[in-house]
C-alpha cells in the first residue's frame, strides 16, 4: 500500500466488495482499489484473530484507513447465503451504492482424485463455486437495477487445464469460468460486465506448490493493476478470461476446432483420433455462449 492519499476522479464515487480480502490476492485487490479512491467492503471470515479479536479483514481495513482510504470489514463466510446478502446490504447502508465486485475468496485442500473424500470435494465446491454464486448474484441484482456494474470472478488456470492432486479445486475453478461467461451474457444489456481473472501469485495458499525460482517474481500486488482495469467503470470488456502474473498477461479462451464428418457407422479408435487431429489442426472457433456453438455445428452439417 502506498502512503499517499487515495486518488479521486472517476474512481472516487465507486463502491466495491472484495471477498477473501484479508489475505493474499484479495488483500492486494482491496488495497489497490482503496488507493484509487474506491470505498471497499473487505470480506474475510475470522479463521484466526489477534489478541484484540481482530481478523484479517480488520487489519486490511486499518491499513486502508491509515493511508487515508475508506473501508469497512465484513466477517461472513461466502458460502453462507445470509452472509452474501449482508455483504451487499453493508455496502448499500454505508455508501448507498455498489458498482464493483471481486470474488477472490477460495480454498484448495489438495487430494488425489482416487482418494478424494465427498466432504472435501463438497467443502471446496461450497466455498469456491457456491460462495462465488451467492455473492455475485446478490451484487448483480443491485447492479442490474442501477444499469451499471463490474464483476470480476477470480478463477485459476487449473480450471482450464486441470491440476494433478487438486481435482476439487480444478473442478471448482472450471465452474467459475463457465459461470462468469454466463453472467457476462446475461448482464451485458443491463450494463453489468463480468470477466474472469486467472492469476499466478505467491500467497499463503500457493506458496507450498509454487516453483521457488519464480516465487518472488509472482507477487500478489503485481496482479492488482490488471484486476483494477477489469473492474474500471469505463471498462468495456465483457466475458473475457485473462491470465496474469508479475507484469505479464495472456488472453485465454475455450475454443472448438473445425467441423469434420464421419461415416455415421461404427468408429475405429484410430479413425476417431485422426478425425480429431484434423479438427484440431483446422480453423478454430470461439463462441459467446453454448447456443452459438450449437448453431455453428448444425449449420456446418445441414
Amino acid at each position: 500500500m502506498t502512503d499517499h492519499a487515495p486518488a479521486t476522479g472517476e474512481w472516487g464515487d465507486q463502491v466495491a466488495i472484495v471477498t477473501g480480502g484479508g489475505k493474499g490476492l484479495g488483500r492486494a485487490f482491496a488495497l489497490d482499489l482503496a488507493r484509487r479512491g474506491v470505498r471497499v467492503v473487505v470480506n474475510n471470515r475470522n479463521r484466526e484473530v489477534d489478541a484484540e479479536g481482530r481478523g484479517p479483514a480488520d487489519h486490511v481495513v486499518a491499513e486502508i484507513q491509515a493511508a487515508g482510504g475508506t473501508a469497512v470489514a465484513h466477517h461472513g463466510a461466502v458460502e453462507d447465503p445470509a452472509a452474501a446478502e449482508s455483504m451487499v446490504e453493508l455496502a448499500l447502508s454505508e455508501w448507498g451504492r455498489l458498482g464493483i465486485l471481486i470474488t477472490s475468496a477460495g480454498i484448495s485442500r489438495p487430494q488425489m482424485f482416487h482418494k478424494a473424500t465427498p466432504d472435501n470435494f463438497r467443502l471446496v465446491l461450497d466455498v469456491n463455486v457456491l460462495g462465488t454464486v451467492l455473492v455475485a448474484s446478490a451484487a448483480a441484482r443491485v447492479m442490474r437495477a442501477a444499469g451499471h456494474g463490474r464483476i470480476l470472478m477470480v478463477s485459476s488456470t487449473a480450471g482450464l487445464f486441470g491440476e494433478p492432486a487438486a481435482s476439487a479445486y480444478a473442478a471448482s475453478k472450471g465452474a467459475v469460468i463457465a459461470l462468469a461467461r454466463t453472467v457476462a451474457v446475461e448482464g451485458a444489456k443491463r450494463g453489468v460486465y463480468t470477466n474472469v481473472l486467472l492469476p499466478y501469485a505467491t500467497t499463503q495458499m500457493t506458496a507450498h506448490g509454487m516453483d521457488q525460482r519464480y516465487a518472488a517474481l509472482m507477487a500478489a500486488e503485481s496482479v492488482a493493476p490488471v484486476a483494477a482495469a477489469l473492474v474500471h467503470p469505463r471498462g468495456q470488456l465483457n466475458g473475457a478470461t485473462v491470465v496474469a502474473g508479475a507484469d505479464g498477461l495472456r488472453y485465454a479462451e475455450t475454443a472448438e476446432g473445425m467441423t469434420v464428418r464421419h461415416s455415421g457407422a461404427d468408429l475405429d479408435p484410430g479413425d476417431l483420433a485422426n478425425l480429431l487431429k484434423e479438427s484440431r489442426e483446422g480453423a478454430r472457433h470461439t463462441f459467446a455462449e453454448a447456443n452459438d456453438a450449437f448453431q455453428s455445428l448444425a449449420a456446418d452439417l445441414a
